[in-house]
């Protein structure tokens, strides 16, 4: 799988949560994924396979990123999470466009449990939040027809969103 389509997978996988608070502004996701019995390569290998495309084609997918609220960071993708959003207990962090829809199963304070459909997938996955400022998921699902899983994490980069959209 490309990192492109990896990536576009990956956002699509991350649910709208929801959580008593956390704080608006920048966060960065990191990742590992897994399609079958094939490992995906983490976040980290991503960047750095982006790192060395093409100025052109580097350009071309920070365009796509952007297009999408989203912007390479240290280790992961980095999104804006408004001040509205942060407080209104369900941030925004699919993509709009992907088509995919969730369901909070089971809540309490500090994990989240979700299901979720896709128009090439569904499964479902849990969120378990560390304090306003980090949290993990993990996905477990059917993707283009193979089982897939993904882990993530979460954390609070900071107030200023640096040009990016907030979602």
């Amino acid at each position: 799988m490309s990192p492109t389509r990896l990536l576009s997978l990956a956002l699509c996988l991350l649910p709208a949560i929801a959580v008593a608070e956390i704080r608006p502004g920048l966060w960065e996701f990191s990742g590992q994924a897994q399609r079958g019995d094939q490992q995906m390569p983490n976040m980290q290998e991503m960047l750095g396979q982006l790192q060395n495309l093409p100025p052109e084609q580097r350009q071309i997918m920070e365009q796509m990123l952007a297009q999408k609220g989203v912007k390479l960071g240290s280790s992961g993708v980095q999104l804006c999470i408004s001040p509205e959003s942060a407080k209104g207990q369900n941030i925004p962090l699919q993509d709009p466009s992907s088509g995919c829809s969730h369901e909070i199963t089971e809540r309490t304070a500090d994990l989240w449990k979700f299901r979720f459909t896709c128009p090439n997938g569904q499964g479902e996955g849990e969120t378990r939040f560390q304090s306003d400022t980090a949290f993990t998921t993990q996905v477990k699902g059917v993707y283009d027809g193979h089982e897939s899983t993904m882990n993530s994490e979460a954390h609070w980069v900071g107030e200023d969103c640096g040009g990016l959209p907030p979602r």
